[in-house]
């Protein structure tokens, strides 16, 4: 058997080992107080700035929308009162369909009896919203009774 070579222990470098730095190290300063405050005002004024540029931007829209609405608006009154009179007009021609075989009946009236007996023959009277739908879808009826009316 042959001997084992004796074991070399680890030691340190000759000379010995370098000095362990310790001291403090100050941050790096890239900026001076004086400049990250004029740094902060003229960020803060850019900033301002576009702040009054997208304000005054958002109240020509809103001008803009309220003149849009503001000219529609007739137009829109005008049709509804359109599809409101067409759909009597569609009210009568049903009642009269339904009613051609009973004698006696007239349109509008209770058998010939005015319904409103005070009220002049051409005063319009609107009808009450279940006699508007009396024609109608029933689920056309729910759906327009619950609409949510905009501001």
């Amino acid at each position: 058997m042959s001997a084992s070579p004796a074991k070399l222990q680890d030691m340190p470098p000759k000379g010995g080992y370098q000095n362990i730095p310790f001291a403090r190290i100050p941050a790096k300063k890239y900026f001076k107080g004086w400049q990250l405050i004029a740094a902060y005002a003229g960020f803060t004024t850019f900033g301002l700035s576009l702040y009054y540029l997208n304000c005054k931007e958002n109240q020509r829209n809103e001008i803009e929308m309220r003149s849009a609405r503001n000219v529609i608006y007739s137009l829109l009154l005008a049709e509804r009162d359109r599809e409101y009179l067409k759909q009597l007009r569609q009210n009568r021609a049903e009642e009269a369909d339904l009613m051609k075989d009973v004698k006696g009946w007239e349109v509008g009236t209770w058998y010939g009896e005015p319904v409103f007996k005070t009220l002049p023959k051409d005063k319009f009277v609107d009808p009450s919203f279940q006699e508007f739908y009396v024609h109608a879808d029933y689920r056309d009826m729910i759906r327009r009774k619950h609409v949510k009316m905009m501001s």
